[in-house]
């Protein structure tokens, strides 16, 4: 018998009002009838501390998503002798402690490609909002006002303005796809750099960073959490943005330094900044981002549309199935495998740090 616990979310009554909604601890990603009728145990949790805590010593496979994570770090690993296998229901396994999975021979996957649409959709969304003053004109609304001059103030046309996108992966392409429209100019910066074609079909222009930043209304955060990305845009960097620009941030939220940002808000160097990660997750009610002027932030909900949802339960359920029969896992899924860091940009973050 196999013991696979699950980590996620609680559903509540939208749980059993939405049966679509795969990605709750009550429907734990359609997975109990599979595993069940196999003989193996599910345990679904949505603690993530001293519950999570008692299972790990006779757990085999332990799930969990990015927007509720359980945060597996090496001490815990050193606690779960019988852990083979951790899946991400989604995209982003930062939340796992990726070299001492490696150390322990810990297979770590994720559901590649499942939450890029969803996700670029999100940070369309969220830079619209801020660059027309869209939340401050709805709580107007809501508040009973109607003051045209104070929301007109600060409403912008997006045309004709310059987004950086910071990480041009599945969904910094997707993103810049989706702005074409607008017409924006698009810069872009990674670490790898796309082929003229590419830049040409996509509408970007590759600058370095440090370059990047002074020339861009907007920048988009889409880049993997890493060691090399943590509190990437400290204070340093975010002085170094043009005065008055937006930040947006679906990635992860400790590349955005917590504190730097607040300052960055108040001092008018930002004018607003939105996305939908936080650090810790979930966020606390006294965490500063909730009270920081001139947001649009969501909590972490950008990858799991329903549509998500149900292309990440797939690839869960096809990643068990594999594992359960023996079978090498889908290879684009692997994050850590043999004993080593495999993915590309984990693995050159986790490289460049030693």
């Amino acid at each position: 018998m196999v013991k696979v616990v699950a980590v996620l979310y609680p559903g509540g009554r939208a749980a059993q009002q939405v049966p679509e909604l795969l990605g709750c601890a009550e429907n734990v990603l359609g997975l109990r009838p599979m595993l069940e009728s196999r003989g193996h145990q599910l345990v679904a949790l949505t603690d993530t501390g001293a519950e999570l805590d008692q299972h790990l010593p006779t757990t085999n496979v332990l799930i969990a998503t990015p927007f509720w994570p359980a945060y597996i770090t090496r001490e815990r690993m050193e606690r779960a002798p019988n852990l083979k296998l951790l899946l991400t229901a989604g995209v982003g396994s930062d939340h796992f402690d990726l070299q001492a999975a490696a150390d322990h021979g810990i297979t770590v996957a994720e559901i590649t490609g499942s939450n890029v649409v969803s996700v670029a959709e999100h940070v369309v969304m969220q830079i619209l909002a801020l660059v027309r003053n869209f939340i401050p004109a709805y709580q107007e609304v809501l508040s009973g006002g109607w003051d045209i001059g104070k929301i007109a103030a600060r409403s912008h046309d997006l045309e004709d303005k310059t987004v950086g996108i910071y990480g041009l992966g599945r969904i910094g392409q997707r993103v810049a796809a989706r702005l074409k429209p607008f017409d924006v100019r698009v810069l872009y910066y990674d670490n790898r750099r796309l082929s003229a074609v590419e830049e040409q079909v996509l509408g970007v222009r590759y600058v370095p960073l440090e370059a990047m930043l002074p020339l861009c209304d907007v920048v988009s955060i889409n880049a993997p959490l890493t060691p090399a990305t943590d509190r990437f845009f400290d204070k340093h960097r975010l002085g170094q943005m043009k005065k008055g620009a937006y930040l947006v941030n679906t990635a992860r939220g400790r590349i955005v330094d917590t504190d730097a940002l607040v300052e960055a808000l108040k001092s008018g160097q930002l004018a607003g900044y939105a996305g939908d990660v936080w650090y810790p997750q979930p966020a606390p009610r006294d965490h500063p981002w909730r009270t920081m002027p001139n947001h649009a932030m969501t909590p972490h909900v950008s990858g799991t549309s329903l549509e998500a949802q149900k292309r990440y339960a797939d690839g869960v359920r096809d990643c068990l199935l594999r594992f359960l029969d023996g079978r090498p896992l889908e290879r684009d899924y692997l994050i850590v495998d043999g004993g080593k860091i495999v993915s590309p940009s984990y693995a050159y973050a986790y490289a460049a740090r030693s």
